[in-house]
């Protein structure tokens, strides 16, 4: 008994359903990343600019003029506004709060297309358009995402169907 229409159906259905899992799972590792990195940045953020205020005028008070402190906050002071301007400067490249959100919209909306697929009959399926679907998907995110660290995705790039002019 060989194998017809309906198992080539149902093994398609897993592959896509599969690579659906696949998707998701990059989606939501990367924006827990993400995630992680911006919640360490705001944190850093707050603590060094604070910490920065604080040994300022600290270095400046009666007490400590002419101690070995004094000289510890001159030396403290602009190290921790440079790391200040350093992870303000990650953040604001990196942008991680979009990325976050952004990758964790496409996670949940590729889940919501996984979960519509298995919900549907092998032999209703279009593979291909849902393939293609799945790709458009990616390719949105992966175009959104190089905007948001370039400021554009292809710009330069001849419009469709000619060199332009």
């Amino acid at each position: 008994m060989g194998t017809g229409p309906p198992a080539e159906a149902a093994d398609a259905l897993k592959r896509m359903l599969d690579r659906y899992q696949e998707r998701i799972k990059y989606y939501s590792k990367a924006s827990q990343n993400n995630k992680r990195a911006y919640k360490t940045a705001r944190y850093l953020t707050v603590v060094l600019g604070a910490l920065v205020t604080l040994l300022a005028s600290l270095s400046s008070a009666y007490f400590v003029r002419g101690t070995w402190v004094e000289t510890g906050f001159d030396i403290l002071t602009p190290l921790l506004a440079a790391g200040l301007a350093i992870v303000g400067g990650f953040s604001q490249n990196f942008q991680w709060g979009a990325a976050w959100s952004d990758m964790l919209i496409a996670a949940e909306r590729l889940e919501t297309e996984r979960n519509r697929i298995a919900a549907t009959l092998p032999g209703q399926i279009d593979a291909v358009k849902e393939t293609a679907l799945l790709d458009e998907m990616v390719m949105d995110e992966t175009k959104a995402f190089f905007q948001r660290l370039f400021g554009s995705a292809g710009a330069g790039k001849p419009p469709p169907g000619g060199e332009g002019g």
